[in-house]
């Protein structure tokens, strides 16, 4: 498995829960807790149900959704006024004096802030949800391609414990060979002894492999929000080969433009940055406020009762400006995050289609050529050695490059759908079929107050 692709899938397992030991044999199903039922395409796994699965019970992605339904909250909090003040006082010598009426005063004061600053407020939050909004987006592509990378892995896995269990058993007939041979005074005593030794190695490998399953059954489940050992499907026996990449470079400029929700989500951070530096603007400009009192200690009843306007003096301009100039440093380096990913969505888009590329020639190669010569020489050196023209090492080399072909051509083939969704992630698609999976609804307020 490619290095980097392995640190962004163990990264997002990590966060969802622990695997097992490396070794640790399963129990046997009625020690295993309880696994919600969860389609992952009936009699063997399959992606794009598996795929659906992880975006439907994945909480990583719930955790996404409740942000956007934050952040689309927060457009109503800050198109809102403030809470009007309202204040009240006595004169505590009024309340004992026998002279003196009682007096008491009234302040109701409502602030206003200048023209202008509650639609910006309303216009940043809104731009600010949009970028929430990208991020649910971005986390189901992670999501679906972590998910599309394990199932590769699974499969290859699998692959590769199958083809270890058919040279085992190809060894153990060579063996019997030997020892008829033997027996016959035809072979020396070593030759059964060679391919004892090189059996008791594939045995090692079927152990190393069955460990690696399960470790791959455990981070899968951890995606599915599963307990590690809950059972999974067998995987396809022939998961097909991926498509070509399609044609790559400018051409694609316009469509990643709209497709990748990283950029998307660095554009609309533009217009939140860009509204605050309209905002921090208005700062050069006072805020207002009406009030409304009520005082029973003035003696004309045409005095008690009082309305006016106050507003604040912005004279700390150097202040106000320096918050401008840092609103603008932020927009600049919005800007310039933006170019960054839109330079470093093009390299990956190159870079998926080029190893894609080679990748479907390795797998072309080896079905053309490789695994043909590959399994004629194991045949001939088969039977050289039963007419004794060939040594049990010439037998077992030509069976160890058999081995080699095959295990190399189902990587490879594992390597070919991976760099697929890899592309398919690169151009903002889900992978493969399932890139016609509609994108979910952020919760509504209802079932919010329900989760809580």
């Amino acid at each position: 498995m490619d290095t980097s692709r392995s640190l962004v899938v163990l990264g997002l397992v990590a966060s969802l829960g622990a695997t097992p030991l490396a070794g640790q044999p399963n129990p046997p199903p009625a020690e295993q807790p309880a696994a919600a039922e969860v389609d992952l395409g009936g009699g063997t796994l399959d992606r794009a149900a598996l795929i659906q699965a992880v975006l439907d019970r994945n909480p990583g992605l719930a955790a996404a959704r409740q942000a956007w339904a934050a952040a689309r909250e927060r457009i109503v909090e800050a198109e809102s006024l403030d809470d009007p003040m309202a204040s009240y006082g006595v004169a505590p010598l009024s309340i004992t004096s026998d002279d003196a009426p009682f007096g008491h005063q009234l302040e109701v004061a409502q602030p206003f802030p200048y023209p202008g600053t509650l639609r910006l407020r309303g216009e940043m939050a809104a731009a600010e949800a949009d970028a929430a909004e990208q991020e649910v987006e971005a986390v189901r592509l992670q999501l679906a391609t972590a998910a599309s990378h394990l199932f590769d892995d699974y499969y290859r896995v699998s692959r590769e414990l199958a083809i270890n269990a058919e040279h085992l058993r190809l060894l153990r007939d060579f063996q019997a060979v030997a020892v008829d041979r033997y027996a016959a005074g035809l072979a020396a005593q070593q030759e059964p002894l060679q391919a004892e030794v090189e059996a008791a190695h594939l045995l090692h490998t079927e152990v190393v492999l069955e460990t690696e399953r399960r470790t791959i059954s455990a981070r899968l489940n951890a995606l599915l929000h599963r307990p590690p050992r809950a059972p999974l499907p067998p995987p396809p026996a022939d998961p097909g080969l991926p498509a070509p990449p399609e044609e790559t470079g400018e051409a694609l400029a316009p469509a990643l433009a709209s497709a990748r929700p990283e950029l998307a989500a660095q554009r609309a951070e533009i217009a939140a940055r860009r509204t605050a530096v309209a905002l921090e603007k208005l700062g050069f400009y006072p805020d207002f406020e009406v009030m409304a009192s009520y005082n029973s200690m003035w003696n004309m009843p045409e005095h008690q009762w009082m309305a006016g306007v106050g507003v604040n003096l912005p004279l700390r301009r150097r202040r106000v400006r320096a918050a401008v100039t840092a609103a603008e440093a932020r927009l600049a380096a919005a800007e310039s995050e933006l170019a960054r990913l839109e330079d470093e969505v093009r390299a990956e888009v190159e870079v998926a289609a080029e190893t894609l590329r080679e990748a479907l020639h390795v797998v072309h190669l080896y079905r053309s050529r490789v695994l043909p010569a590959a399994r004629d020489q194991i045949a001939a050196a088969r039977a050289g050695f039963e007419t004794g023209a060939a040594s049990m090492l010439a037998l077992i080399d030509a069976e160890r490059s058999l081995r080699s072909a095959e295990l190399t051509h189902d990587e490879a083939l594992a390597d070919a759908l991976s760099r697929r969704a890899e592309l398919d992630r690169a151009l903002g698609r889900l992978p493969f079929a399932a890139a016609a999976l509609p994108a979910p609804p952020p919760p509504s307020s209802d079932e919010t107050e329900t989760e809580r």
